[in-house]
């Protein structure tokens, strides 16, 4: 595992460095419990086991591609209220 932080992880990739920041913020919220792993392919969150990852297919995808996947994003607006929603079950679940 990398010692990296998630905004190192994104680095210049702005997208990627709001859309952690936007599901971060969401989460603690409601699961505070939350703990965040940056390894050499992904940002990952969890509670007993990984729920929700990040990653910027650009490093490994030739092509287009978005700058950043949970779902597929272009923007970090994407992480909407129905996003939210998922991840926060997402969560839940991850805890028992």
């Amino acid at each position: 595992m990398d010692a990296r932080t998630p905004v190192e992880f994104f680095g210049s990739n702005v997208v990627g460095v709001d859309a952690f920041t936007r599901v971060r913020t969401a989460l603690m919220a409601s699961h505070p419990d939350v703990t965040v792993r940056v390894s050499r392919s992904q940002v990952a969150f969890r509670r007993r086991r990984g729920f929700a990852f990040l990653w910027s297919p650009g490093q490994y995808l030739h092509g287009p591609a978005a700058p950043v996947v949970h779902l597929e994003m272009a923007s970090a607006d994407d992480i909407d209220d129905e996003v939210t929603t998922w991840l926060k079950l997402a969560a839940d679940e991850a805890g028992h």
